[in-house]
This record gives structure tokens, C-alpha cells and sequence, in this order.
């Protein structure tokens, strides 16, 4: 390979079409250059474009564009005989030999099979982007003068990375690996109770990439359609991004309380649902996820104070719970495209609009009332309310469900 000297700030363009896959080999190149000025793009067309109008030093494209594919993108790159060469990583899902010798005249810098190993991606580009010896550090971004709180996080509404992670995943990923590699049982065992993977793992079951049939309700499901190598990149690279983990001891405090709330509502829902022989696996994940919006916005109020923000730690977390989170939850659930019957399901929740309800509707709207119960309030007034009766669930059965 050519010895390429690279200027201080790369520009790398990133061509992918999954939106996911694209995310996380933003994070792994932002991990090895944070300071990198990257582009994205969805297909060969408008790297084509791209391509033309700026000077990169580093383009990776999958070859299953859509339209131009990423083999063409490359021919087209070497047509214009640039010296040195443009350093070009080449992913595909094509592991044969016959597509090997295809790329090969083309001298791409790498060919890279799907599902990508992190590790050879993160070394090749540190390779790439890194002299021998030197690390980069990058600053958070400060806040815009006379930024308020209230305008940041209606800012933030729509770039909301989602919720901190409440397990650890690399601990995770770990443990589900035996000799003959990734047992996605251990694996969905180990994640499960973790509301941001479950949640973007579906969404990403459910791109258009992806697209294999009927939509993916479950975490079950969705680490079936992705398979071992990706289920395992997706929940590793959730862990790069920034304020995965919560560092403030609030912001931590009332991000559990949450959590548990939503484990409670699940584990409810999930035992309600195995009593009237509904989808068990499917309410279990709408009351994981029905939480989702309370923890994302916890999560930018983190990134708010590391902006340089202050925060009055109990009042405000307060108030801006009450007034964005909703609107987070609703935000992330429709720009990840969870399937519109998961998300009616979290929906009743919080509450049964008019109509004719599902009993799976039914069993989550119980479900968040029992968790939303305090030790010293019963469950008699739940047991006579509207819902209860149309599910035929009577105090017994609730003081049962209470109690384990």
C-alpha cells in the first residue's frame, strides 16, 4: 500500500445505505479521529457528486449502493488516476473469491466482508488516519451564547441519540461468546432488560436494508433477522457514542429510577400476557421501551452540562421531564420507525384513547398502572377500573401479580 500523508483534519466520505450500519462507521472513525470532517451519503449517486465537489482523503463505501454501486464508485475514482491514490475501503457482503479478484485490479486500500470485525476496521483507519504515536483529543462543543435550556433541548428534540445504556454491553457481549462464537440466546438474555439496545436494535431490524418480511417486534426477533456479527457491532458501537454511560450522580439517580419502572411494567406485562395467552415477548418490550423518551432526555441533559450549561440539579431535571419528555419518546419512536402496533402498544401505557382496544392494549395499560403503583398503595381501585374488567382480571390475580 501506498504511504499516504494525511492533513491534519481528514476529510473522509462514508457511503453506506443502511442507516445504521452508516451511524456505527461513524462512530468507529469518530473514535479513532474525533476531529475528522466526514460526509454521508445513501447511495453511489450522490457519492458520485460528493466526490466531485470536495477532496477527500478517505472514502469507505459499501459495494451494494443502490444505483452506482461502491465497486463503480471506486472505478471511477481510479479513472481520474489521482497520485497517490485515494485511500478507498471496500465493504461488502460478498466474502467469494470470484468478487475478491472483481475489486482487486480496482486497488482498493481495503476489502472489508460484512458483518464488518471492528477491530480490523478500527485498526485500518487508525492505520490511515493516525501517524505512529499520536492521539487526538477533541473538546465537547461549548453552548451557542445566551443558549437556554429550554430552547437546547427543543434543539435537541429531533438529534436525540436515544437513552444512556443501562447495561454493559462490552460485559455483555463477553459473556454470550463461546468457542464457536455468539450465542444470540445468552446474548438476548444479557441485553434484554436494556431499553436502548432493545430499541435500536428493532429499528435497525426494520430498515429497508434489512427488510426481510413482516415487521420485527422483539428483541428476540430482531437479533435473529441481524444475526450474530452485526446484533454484536450494533451493541458494542452504542457504546462509543457520547454520554452512553451517565455520569452525573442526578442525572444517574433519577435515570434508574426509570429504568426500573420500565423493568417493572415489562415483567407485568409479560406475566399478564402469559395469563390471558397473549404475545408475551412483544408487551415485554413495549414496557421496556416505554420509558424511552424520560432516559434520552436525561441523557442531552448530560450533554448539556458537559456544554458548559448549568443545571439545578433537582428543580429543572424535574420540570424538563415533565415538559420534553413526552415529546422525546414520541420523536425517537417515529424517526426509528418502530413498527406502528409496537408503538400503540406503548402508547397504552400512558393511556386508552376512544375505540376499540386490543387486550395486548389492555394488558400494558394494567401493567404501567401496577408499576406506577408505591408499596403502600393497593391494587383494589385498579381491580374495579374499566380495564381490569374488560380483561377479566380481578383482585386476585392482581394481588398474585403484586407480589411476585
Amino acid at each position: 500500500m501506498t504511504s499516504v500523508i494525511l492533513p491534519a483534519v481528514p476529510r473522509v466520505l462514508i457511503a453506506e445505505a443502511d442507516p445504521w450500519s452508516r451511524d456505527l462507521l461513524k462512530e468507529v472513525l469518530l473514535k479513532v479521529r474525533c476531529d475528522a470532517w466526514l460526509d454521508l451519503c445513501a447511495d453511489g449517486q450522490q457519492a458520485l457528486e460528493l466526490l466531485a465537489a470536495n477532496p477527500y482523503d478517505l472514502v469507505i463505501a459499501d459495494w451494494e449502493l443502490p444505483g452506482v454501486d461502491g465497486l463503480n464508485v471506486l472505478r471511477n475514482i481510479r479513472q481520474r488516476k489521482r497520485q497517490p491514490p485515494l485511500p478507498f475501503i471496500l465493504m461488502s457482503g460478498r466474502a467469494d473469491s470470484a468478487s475478491v479478484r472483481e475489486a482487486l485490479p480496482l486497488a482498493p486500500t481495503a476489502y472489508l466482508t460484512k458483518p464488518l470485525n471492528m477491530e480490523s476496521l478500527t485498526r485500518r483507519l487508525q492505520g490511515l488516519l493516525l501517524n505512529a504515536g499520536v492521539e487526538v483529543s477533541c473538546e465537547v462543543p461549548s453552548l451557542a451564547p445566551g443558549m437556554t435550556l429550554s430552547v437546547y433541548l427543543e434543539r435537541r428534540r429531533e438529534l436525540a441519540e436515544g437513552a444512556p445504556l443501562m447495561t454493559d454491553v462490552q460485559l455483555a457481549v463477553k459473556r454470550s461468546l463461546n468457542p464457536g462464537g455468539l450465542d444470540l440466546t445468552v446474548l438476548e438474555d444479557e441485553v434484554r432488560t436494556d431499553p436502548q439496545v432493545t430499541a435500536v436494535l428493532i429499528a435497525a431490524a426494520n430498515s429497508a436494508a434489512q427488510h426481510q418480511g413482516g415487521a420485527v417486534q422483539t428483541l428476540a426477533q430482531a437479533l435473529h433477522r441481524l444475526g450474530t456479527g452485526q446484533s454484536m457491532n450494533l451493541i458494542l458501537g452504542l457504546a462509543l457514542k457520547r454520554s452512553a454511560r451517565l455520569s452525573d450522580p442526578c442525572l444517574a439517580d433519577y435515570a434508574e429510577r426509570y429504568w426500573e419502572l420500565s423493568l417493572h411494567t415489562a415483567e407485568y406485562a409479560r406475566t399478564l400476557a402469559r395469563l390471558l395467552d397473549l404475545d408475551q415477548e412483544r408487551c415485554y418490550c413495549a414496557g421496556m421501551l416505554h420509558r424511552l423518551g424520560d432516559l434520552a432526555l436525561l441523557r442531552c441533559l448530560q450533554e448539556w452540562q458537559q456544554a458548559g450549561g448549568e443545571l439545578d440539579e433537582r428543580e429543572e431535571v424535574g420540570e424538563a421531564l415533565a415538559h420534553f419528555a413526552a415529546a422525546y419518546g414520541s420523536g425517537l419512536r417515529t424517526r426509528w420507525r418502530l413498527p406502528l402496533e409496537l408503538r400503540e402498544l406503548i402508547a397504552a401505557a400512558y393511556q386508552l384513547g376512544g375505540g376499540v382496544y386490543s387486550r395486548e392494549a389492555l394488558v400494558m395499560n394494567v401493567a404501567a398502572q401496577l408499576a406506577r403503583l408505591t408499596e403502600h398503595e393497593g391494587v383494589e381501585a385498579l381491580a374495579t377500573s374499566r380495564t381490569a374488567r374488560l380483561l377479566k382480571i380481578g383482585l386476585p390475580e392482581l394481588m398474585r401479580l403484586r407480589k411476585k
